[in-house]
């Protein structure tokens, strides 16, 4: 029996970036206009298939920029995300967008603290809002806000009578980020059980399980994931969207890369850790200043003979490329012949193994860099 994973073919998801929206909500996000110009702009040239903004009944300002946002002419669809209430979808609508994203609370947390309604009051709102806005013509989708803090038969309830109506997709918010990975796939596959529309998951990354939580979903039977760049948002932010591909690039590498210009990322990192004024994680997805080093011995052998053997992502695809950080203490003496080698110097066995023995002893008082290390090895030819 093969212990490979599944294919997840690329066709069957789609992302919608809501950087525009939950990344307005990150704490040192306050993008202007013409922020928000180029970041759309640049999603869509990337790829991604929808991008969410915030609705357009946060402020004035956040009005104006929806509606020029919609206007841009993108092949990506622009859509909101507003509460499920006429006046929300009426105010929407009128900025131009392509589709909303209607959103209740239906957890008893929600229901008790926040808007009072019962399952049943719900269940009439979000009739009344998705007959309107289907009468419109723009898609739209029903979320249950903290979806999973919520009673599983509640949830079957509204998610099945928004199907009867005709909603274009269900979500399914794990709002505070509590969700494993495990009950993600499970109430995936029950609410696809009782739906026939599309399914979006949304998940917040306050434990950790974002990435992994957005895969089971698309396991499950999900249809579209929400993405930010740098999985910036409220709190600890949401699935982000290089992560994401990291994660589904391991499934379906050329489904992949025939959807996306996988190549823009650092760009689309840059971009953001510019705007809010904040560095890219060194351990970040993908574009992290060490994502693609590489130090010990066993690994530096293994990759100069082929990279594949500790990457499972090659860099260039994502526009990034390695490091081989050879003037340290674990290197290798086969990582110190090929460096050796690049520099057109070559050393018989006794005298590599010797050269390493002194590198090693060298770096245990500090690592060479690349200017340090060639002048060791050439000092070493000339002895």
């Amino acid at each position: 029996m093969s212990d490979a994973a599944p294919l997840v073919p690329a066709a069957s998801w789609a992302i919608i970036d809501s950087t525009l929206r939950e990344g307005e909500q990150f704490a040192r996000a306050n993008f202007s206009s013409s922020d928000k110009v180029e970041i759309a702009r640049a999603l869509d040239a990337f790829g991604v298939e929808f991008i969410e903004v915030t609705t357009p009944m946060a402020s004035p300002q956040s009005e104006r920029d929806a509606r020029t946002l919609a206007g841009l002419g993108l092949n990506a669809r622009v859509i909101t995300h507003v509460r499920c209430a006429m006046e929300d979808a009426r105010r929407a609508i009128d900025t131009g967008v392509q589709g909303l994203d209607l959103l209740f609370g239906t957890s008893s947390f929600l229901r008790e603290f926040s808007h009072g309604k019962s399952i049943d009051q719900i269940i009439d709102a979000a009739r009344e809002v998705i007959s309107y806005v289907k009468s419109q013509g723009v898609t739209v989708r029903f979320s249950a806000e903290d979806t999973f803090r919520s009673e599983e038969a509640d949830l079957l309830a509204v998610y099945r009578a928004v199907d009867e109506v005709g909603v274009d997709r269900v979500g399914l918010a794990d709002t505070v980020g509590v969700a494993t990975p495990r009950q993600v796939y499970a109430l995936v596959r029950e609410i696809r059980r009782v739906v026939s529309c599309d399914i979006e998951f949304h998940g917040h990354n306050d434990t950790g399980c974002a990435v992994a939580n957005a895969y089971e979903a698309i396991e499950g039977g999900a249809t579209h994931i929400d993405t930010t760049i740098l999985g910036i948002g409220e709190r600890n932010g949401i699935t982000p969207l290089g992560g994401f591909l990291a994660r589904m690039f391991s499934m379906d590498p050329g489904g992949l890369m025939d959807k996306y210009r996988l190549d823009m990322l650092p760009d689309l990192d840059n971009m953001i850790a510019r705007m809010v004024g904040l560095p890219i994680p060194w351990n970040n997805y993908l574009t992290g200043e060490f994502a693609y080093n590489h130090k010990a011995g066993m690994h530096l052998k293994a990759i100069y003979l082929n990279p594949g053997a500790y990457e499972a992502i090659p860099p260039q695809v994502f526009g990034v490329g390695r490091t081989l950080q050879v003037g340290s203490r674990v290197t290798g003496k086969h990582a110190v012949a090929h460096k050796a080698r690049e520099l057109g110097l070559h050393f018989g066995e006794d005298a590599l193994r010797r050269v390493t023995d002194h590198i090693k002893a060298l770096a245990d008082h500090g690592e060479l860099d690349d200017s340090h290390l060639e002048k060791v090895l050439r000092e070493w030819v000339r002895a």
